[in-house]
């Protein structure tokens, strides 16, 4: 299987470009690849495969030749996430990509210990994901919002779907409305605050439901709730 690069550029058949710095560095010094390599450059438009025409230690220049996939339809699935420490996150960001969300909100609520993400790594890390992960787009990171200006934005046609550890109810497709897309929020380690848990239940399109009798990690959280959202919104 050829390297997936994300190229965000529009790529034109036959057409040929210059890659960036860090592309070139990963071609060069990392798979050590040389001219004549066939690799794979896509966006959402699609994906093309490309021939390496030029190489040196710090300029690659690639031919479109053909296209082998057309656009993807973008998952409905959001995720918002209270922030976490840094290792936690940047996992949460992985696995939430790989499993195909279209959008990241970072979330600041009463009980957050961590108030900053480092957007430029978190973009790195989502698009790693991406070519890692065979998809076309990578998930939009929207800026850091407070958990009441979060709500406040939201409308109705976005279905809530609250991992609540207090809730015992558990999510099937009947739950799942038509909804332009399907957010899921997921807390801090140390919970949402009652008086945050009300907001959140007040509002009009909200599905809370329970994952697991026991208490998750945030990361676990993320990759439960998104799977299991991906089951039922796939396999009615």
């Amino acid at each position: 299987m050829n390297i997936r690069l994300y190229h965000p550029d529009s790529i034109v058949e036959n057409s040929t470009n210059l890659l960036s710095k860090e592309h070139t560095h990963y071609i060069t010094n990392v798979m050590r690849l040389k001219r004549g390599s066939i690799i794979n450059l896509f966006n959402n438009e699609g994906e093309w495969e490309s021939e390496i025409i030029f190489l040196d230690k710090d300029r690659v220049e690639v031919k479109f030749l053909k296209k082998i996939k057309g656009s993807q339809k973008k998952n409905k699935i959001e995720l918002a996430i209270c922030i976490v420490k840094k290792t936690p996150m940047e996992i949460i960001l992985q696995k939430a990509t790989e499993l195909g969300v279209s959008k990241i909100i970072p979330i600041i609520s009463e009980r957050t210990e961590i108030k900053e993400l480092n957007n430029n790594r978190a973009k790195k890390i989502v698009i790693e994901a991406t070519e890692q992960s065979s998809q076309m787009s990578p998930p939009e990171i929207l800026k850091i919002m407070k958990l009441k200006d979060f709500l406040k934005n939201l409308d109705e046609t976005t279905q809530l779907l609250f991992a609540d550890v207090n809730s015992k109810d558990k999510l099937s497709f009947e739950k799942f409305k038509n909804f332009k897309s399907l957010c899921i929020l997921i807390g801090p380690e140390g919970d949402f605050s009652p008086s945050e848990r009300q907001s959140i239940l007040s509002f009009a399109q909200v599905v809370p439901f329970t994952m697991s009798k026991n208490i998750l990690r945030s990361d676990t959280a993320v990759i439960s709730a998104i799977s299991l959202v991906n089951f039922i919104n796939n396999y009615p």
